[in-house]
């Protein structure tokens, strides 16, 4: 790349902010170094512009071996300063589980009833705390990469998508943990062809999380104090979603039932549980409602996302 490709400056600025910009500093010492050197500023490319669509698409597919490896070697990198390393990834969840199962299942005396409460917990954590995740790390993504975003021109998009394979990445250890707990603890949950259908919703649940990390990425730079309030958001939708106890067992009224089963993660956490515990299929509403919010947040977060393209590399936004 040329000295005259980084500047951060268009000929065809995209947007009134730009066009100002690059007549503060078109007849700066810079510009007309380039002007000798390449005979005009024609060579110049935004850093922050916003492409069309299509090929804004283009561009972030160009980059999926950027994404790859920057989200391996973060994972690699992750603990590498702690005694345990990776295996925090595992441990973690873990523990979340058993004080839980100590709190809400012996303490509590939630389990009554339950044929099998702790795999009911552990599936309700291991599986809630990848949507948590994505929510949590996407009021952080662009403010903590801003000097990046400053720096080169690539679809900002791929920082979120970095993330979400990153997280990935580190939950199939903890997956595998998962399944297999729950086969060796009694009442030992053993394979049935309703495991077949784990990868599916897996797969379903990433393109919400996607979905979720591309509208809480931009939100996080329109509104700085957000990462702050999320923590709380997050916890108050864990115990709205079923993760460490039944919800129907405190809900008796069934427009306030049917409310809570729009939410979709308590419909992703009642799947897999209905796939791992019961080796059943899950109903067929159940299917409709998670894919409407995973594909409806994918598509409606990708645009939002992509309109405010442009405005991540401003000092800050209003």
């Amino acid at each position: 790349m040329t000295a005259a490709a980084a500047l951060p400056l268009a000929t065809n600025p995209h947007s009134k902010h730009e066009e100002k910009e690059f007549e503060s500093l078109k007849d700066s010492a810079f510009a007309q170094t380039v002007r000798r050197t390449r005979g005009d500023l024609s060579d110049l490319r935004t850093v922050s512009g916003r492409p069309p669509l299509g090929r804004y698409i283009k561009q972030l597919v160009d980059r999926r071996h950027f994404i790859w490896w920057d989200s391996k070697s973060r994972v690699s990198t992750a603990n590498v300063e702690d005694r345990l390393g990776s295996f925090w990834l595992i441990l973690r969840p873990l523990l979340d589980a058993m004080f839980y199962w100590l709190i809400f299942g012996l303490l509590l005396n939630m389990s009554r009833g339950m044929s099998n409460y702790i795999a009911f917990v552990i599936i309700g954590v291991f599986m809630f705390q990848s949507t948590s995740s994505a929510i949590n790390a996407g009021t952080k993504v662009i403010s903590s990469n801003k000097s990046m975003i400053r720096a080169f021109q690539f679809p900002r998009a791929a920082l979120p998508l970095a993330v979400l394979v990153r997280e990935f990445l580190q939950r199939i250890p903890a997956i595998f943990v998962m399944i297999a707990i729950i086969m060796v603890i009694p009442p030992h949950e053993l394979p049935t062809t309703a495991w077949l259908l784990f990868p599916v919703i897996l797969l379903i649940q990433l393109c919400m999380d996607f979905g979720l990390l591309l509208v809480f990425s931009r939100l996080g730079v329109m509104l700085p104090d957000l990462s702050k309030a999320v923590p709380f958001a997050t916890r108050l939708l864990m115990y709205g979603s079923g993760v460490i106890f039944p919800i129907d067992r405190f809900v008796n009224h069934p427009t306030l039932m049917a409310i809570i089963e729009l939410n979709p993660i308590y419909v992703v956490l009642d799947m897999y549980r209905l796939v791992l515990i019961d080796g059943v299929v899950p109903p067929t509403h159940h299917w409709i409602v998670l894919c409407s919010w995973a594909f409806g947040l994918l598509i409606v977060g990708f645009l939002f996302f992509w309109q405010g393209e442009e405005s991540y590399s401003r000092e800050r936004t209003y």
